[in-house]
């Protein structure tokens, strides 16, 4: 049976409550043991889906076409293991089940409450699919006093009970703050957060304590005194150079070691962290440097393109390079001429969105990359931008655009109605729920022998996650390829291009799908890489 290690959060939110539970992931890991990692969220929303980026952040995509919340993420890139719907649940979700059981009535005519009800229900999907592991990792969103959070505490609460002692630990972290005009941490905000949570019936096993200063002995000594712990379970949680250094501090201060001891585990093989010394050490000590702008509309939430900006990263480590992101606004484009912002960058990125806002200052940034012979990636709805600047430039088609924003003269993006994903037709409707339009998840794809992206990929055979609704429009394609913009990947079936490219420009790629939710620190995407290399051949040429 799992062991279930369930982790909260109080005072504040933003500690990294999911950076933690990735690293302890990756050290238990590290250790020889079979790990998963699912996050519990009190949102009402169904899924953040529908939410926007500057309310959420990014939506992490799986290979099973769950949209779920930015902290898989971090699971899957310090871990290396799949996350899958299983692994994100909301009480919007939770609250959605329970209804439809009590329509059909499936409660036989109980009175449905919240105890039992609903707080069954999150127990049943946190237990979920975990027979296979030695350790399942429950980050529970929020933080502890929030309302809306109260029937997961419940929940957590009454497994803690099911489980018993050895199987089960409970995390708690918060914030140590530093007060700059006394010169000194305080430790009643965690005091306070602990009481809280042990009102609820739950007492912390490890406390992380997430601090901007060394946390004194003397003070985890107190903290430990008031909270109910040994001090040698107040972990301090430091502010570190790179997410990365995570799992050697962590291991440094003993935080896998003390849940170890929670669980009785006196005999566990050392961890091997090895490749984590290795991303840490390359990524403090880069051979060189190179700067991309990333030209897209959710500038003001960096957590919008958090895969994004750990893709571009791990391109970095890959090629043993620092990389600057220079993160523009596409409506400045608008105003301005895009050669006063790109004229000294290395490599140019306009990633995903959704709406007609800032549209033509994405595809001035893909104009100045086309004709500056700028290495250029286009995700998504970069790809689009990059085929209508193709068709209005290049095959001098005056109107040309996407009927995501209206019904332009020449559709070269439109809605794809229809389409194969394994042995089955998927169709969709312009009137369906937006996450109905959506082609969501792992699909498939071919990619032309002799072409960069099969170069890149080293195969002709790639599968990649998606997240959008519109599609190149194949009515335009055989006109885009007469004028050097050649298709380089397609479904299987033949109906949906995924890959476009210039053969002869330095490096000029849009797709279709996100490599960046499938990057990793220690196996960096090879389309990540390659850009970023090319971007460091244009750094010399300069």
């Amino acid at each position: 049976m799992a062991r279930l290690i369930f982790i909260t959060g109080g005072v504040v939110s933003s500690l990294g409550k999911g950076l933690a539970s990735a690293a302890l992931g990756a050290l238990l890991q590290a250790r020889g043991y079979k790990v998963r990692l699912r996050k519990l969220d009190p949102y009402l929303n169904v899924d953040p889906g529908t939410m926007s980026p500057f309310q959420h952040g990014e939506v992490y995509v799986t290979d099973d076409g769950a949209e779920t919340d930015l902290d898989l993420g971090h699971y899957e890139r310090f871990t290396g293991v799949a996350s899958a719907k299983s692994d994100n649940i909301t009480s919007g979700r939770i609250y959605q089940q329970v209804i439809e059981k009590e329509r059909k009535g499936l409660y036989l005519g109980r009175t449905v409450q919240v105890i039992p009800h609903v707080t069954d229900m999150i127990k049943e999907f946190a237990l979920a699919n975990c027979d296979d592991v030695d350790f399942l990792l429950c980050e529970i969103g929020g933080t502890v006093g929030d309302i809306e959070g109260l029937p997961f505490f419940e929940a957590i609460r009454q497994l803690g009970n099911d489980l018993g002692r050895e199987h089960h630990a409970f995390v708690h972290l918060t914030l140590v703050p530093y007060i700059e005009a006394a010169g000194e941490l305080k430790t009643k905000p965690t005091q306070h957060s602990v009481k809280e949570l042990r009102a609820i019936g739950i007492q912390p096993d490890v406390l992380l304590c997430r601090a901007s200063h060394p946390v004194p002995d003397e003070e985890r000594r107190k903290i430990g005194l008031f909270c109910n712990l040994p001090a040698e379970r107040v972990i301090p949680a430091l502010d570190l150079r790179t997410i990365y250094e995570a799992p050697l501090a962590y291991h440094k201060v003993g935080f896998d070691t003390q849940i170890l001891k929670v669980f009785g585990i006196k005999d566990a093989p050392a961890p091997d962290l090895s490749r984590w010394q290795w991303v840490v050490d390359r990524v403090k000590n880069p051979e060189g440097e190179v700067k991309i702008a990333v030209v897209g509309k959710y500038m003001q939430v960096k957590d919008s393109y958090k895969s994004l900006s750990e893709a571009l990263t791990h391109g970095g480590l890959a090629n043993n390079v620092k990389v600057h992101m220079e993160w523009i606004d596409s409506e400045i484009f608008e105003r301005s001429d895009a050669a006063s912002f790109l004229e000294n960058v290395n490599g140019i990125l306009v990633p995903g969105g959704f709406g007609e806002r800032g549209t033509e200052g994405k595809i001035a940034a893909v104009r100045f990359a086309r004709e500056r012979n700028v290495p250029f990636f286009g995700i998504c709805y970069g790809l689009h931008m990059a085929v209508i600047e193709a068709a209005r430039d290049l095959a001098g088609l005056e109107g040309a655009g996407t009927t995501e924003n209206g019904s332009p003269k020449h559709p070269v993006i439109g809605l794809m109605t229809e389409w194969v994903k394994g042995n089955q037709r998927e169709v969709r409707s312009v009137d369906a729920d937006l996450g109905g339009t959506m082609r969501l998840g792992a699909y498939p794809a071919v990619l032309t022998p002799g072409s960069r992206v099969a170069e890149v990929y080293g195969t002709t055979t790639i599968s990649e996650r998606h997240r959008h609704r519109f599609e190149v429009n194949t009515e335009y394609t055989k006109l885009l390829e007469q004028k050097g913009m050649k298709v380089s990947g397609w479904s299987p079936d033949g109906r949906l291009p995924e890959i476009m490219e210039f053969p002869d420009h330095p490096w000029f790629i849009g797709v279709q799908f996100h490599p960046e939710l499938k990057s990793r620190p220690f196996d960096p995407h090879p389309l990540f890489a390659s850009f970023i290399n090319a971007a460091v051949h244009q750094s010399r040429l300069v």
